[in-house]
C-alpha cells in the first residue's frame, strides 16, 4: 500500500487491516523513529477511516436488502 494521497480508495478493506496490523507490530518496538512513527499514525488514521467508511457503507447496503426483503 501506498503512502500517497489518493490512492486510499483503491486499497481494499482486507489488505488496509493487513496493514494495521503491521503498522501497530511497528508502533510496537520501543526504538521506533520518531519521524518514522509520526508517518505511520498517519496512515492508521485514515486507513481507520477507510475502514469504517467502508463498514458504513456496507452496512447500509445490507439494510436496505433486508428492508427491500421486508417489503416483498
Amino acid at each position: 500500500m501506498s503512502d500517497q494521497p489518493g490512492t486510499d480508495d483503491v486499497v481494499g478493506y482486507a489488505a488496509a487491516l493487513e496493514e494495521l496490523q503491521q503498522i501497530l507490530t511497528e508502533l510496537e518496538v520501543e526504538s521506533v523513529d520518531v519521524d518514522h512513527l509520526a508517518a505511520r499514525v498517519e496512515r492508521a488514521d485514515r486507513l481507520i477511516r477507510l475502514c469504517r467508511d467502508r463498514l458504513e457503507a456496507a452496512t447500509l447496503k445490507v439494510q436496505r436488502v433486508v428492508d427491500a426483503l421486508d417489503r416483498a
